[in-house]
């Protein structure tokens, strides 16, 4: 079992304006697949915000896993992954993609995500798009092969050569 933290991005939640539906979403998700949810944290759309969230929790709080959902659109205030690359030492760009991909055969809207991921120290950080809808679909994308990825991530062992189950 891998200890996983979900960040929102939003300046609504984070006022209190709007209620957080998308970080419980991808929590239960986490929780089914397996994963503890150490954290989960509610930040503005502020860049230095994001990037202070990810670090403490890949740096003080030690989870495996951030998954971030929020952030990743065209808007001006949307730069959480600005604030993932900056924190990021390495980019794991076939995750992004996948997801792009998975999304794409659901709405031609689905290229527009800028999402990231990528390792800090031995945490992967993915990010998701707000919409619950789309972050849970862009999740399951890829849910089923992160386990893989940490276990490698981690030190673990990892059959590179087994098939996913």
């Amino acid at each position: 079992m891998f200890k996983a933290a979900v960040v929102t991005v939003s300046d609504r939640s984070f006022r209190g304006e709007r209620p957080d539906s998308g970080g419980p979403l991808v929590a239960k998700l986490l929780k089914d697949a397996g994963y503890e949810i150490a954290e989960t944290v509610i930040v503005p759309d502020e860049q230095p915000q994001i990037e202070t969230a990810l670090r403490g929790l890949c740096d003080e709080v030690g989870v495996a896993l951030v998954v971030t959902t929020g952030g990743t659109g065209f808007s001006p205030r949307d730069v959480t992954p600005e604030a993932t690359i900056s924190v990021c030492q390495r980019l794991t760009p076939g995750i992004p993609e996948a997801m792009r991909y998975a999304s794409m055969q659901v709405t031609p809207r689905g290229m527009l995500s800028r999402a990231q991921a990528g390792i800090r120290n031995g945490t992967l950080i993915v990010n998701l798009p707000g919409s619950p809808k789309a972050a849970r679909e862009n999740l399951e994308a890829v849910l089923p092969t992160l386990a893989h990825g940490l276990e490698m991530l981690t030190g673990g062992p990892a059959d590179c050569a087994a098939l996913p189950l």
